[in-house]
């Protein structure tokens, strides 16, 4: 019996990141309008597979995921032991869009979800001639926080399977076990206080309310897909933080949780593939 062949296929790319050599790992598909993929806090660009394996986005769609370094196959920089790994607005904005420019995406859509939900937002704000179109997944304006993170990088409880309980408990009953169970499996493959570090982004500095009114769809569209089972970044606060954008584009996702693409992949893909044809069709 012949393997089937994934036509998906994995890079490294040696890039210069605040001054750093970095080895960063993307995995691509696809060829026509670039749509790079950012993943959730504490994972990897695993979770896109489904996209990067569907025909009909690929047909038209350069799909790029890539491992933030600290991420999956993308390792820290040399001297990572001498500091606490802390994510932050301005690391990541820089991040995203050195990735884009090295990788020769010109105009990419850019498609995060959970902090890269968030980071969209800020990407609209600062960005927006830069890219084609934003698509936030699970996107708030800010997440409070409501448990102590640093319990995610303790002496005295595994990491691993902490990081893999609070994925566990963001996503829908309702999606498929062996894609659920993969999506813990991932979380608890993370490094020691990646997750908590990203964190750092996502529910203390990476703050945009006071900001959202300024971010013109005009100029670059915003579409913004969240599942109804999360309570991270819930409908209400999708919606909350739409309101404050005119043009926002929001579709409440029925029956998905904080990892649409990964958890639930068949679900998810039939939500964005409408909002893809969309941004394509205003594609000159």
């Amino acid at each position: 019996m012949t393997a089937r062949i994934e036509q998906v296929v994995g890079r490294y790319a040696h890039l210069s990141i605040e001054g750093k050599p970095h080895r960063v790992y993307f995995e691509e598909a696809g060829q026509g309008i670039p749509l790079l993929c950012l993943h959730t806090a504490g994972s990897d660009g695993r979770q896109f597979r489904a996209v990067l394996n569907d025909p009909g986005i690929t047909q038209h769609y350069r799909v790029v995921a890539f491992d933030m370094p600290w991420h999956g196959k993308s390792s820290p920089p040399a001297g990572w032991h001498m500091a606490d790994y802390e994510l932050t607005t301005t690391r990541y904005t820089d991040l995203i869009m050195t990735v884009a420019r090295e990788l020769d995406l010109h105009r990419p859509v850019v498609m995060g979800c959970s902090i890269g939900g968030r980071i969209v937002l800020d990407l609209a704000f600062k960005h927006a001639r830069e890219l084609r179109a934003l698509v936030g997944l699970q996107s708030s304006a800010f997440g409070t926080r409501y448990y102590d993170p640093y319990w995610l990088n303790h002496a005295e409880v595994h990491g691993g399977q902490a990081c893999g309980a609070v994925a566990y408990g963001l996503m829908s009953p309702l999606s498929p076990e062996a894609e659920r169970w993969e999506t813990v499996w991932h979380y608890m493959q993370g490094g020691p206080g990646v997750f908590s570090g990203d964190l750092h982004f996502y529910q203390v500095e990476g703050d945009i309310r006071a900001r959202l009114g300024e971010i013109d769809t005009a100029v670059c569209p915003l579409y913004l897909l969240t599942g109804e089972y999360d309570y991270s970044a819930s409908p209400a606060d999708t919606q909350a933080a739409a309101a404050k954008i005119k043009g926002a584009k929001v579709t409440i996702m029925k029956g998905l949780g904080h990892f649409p693409m990964s958890e639930n992949p068949e679900a998810f893909l039939g939500h964005l593939r409408p909002v893809l044809e969309d941004i394509r069709s205003a594609t000159p």
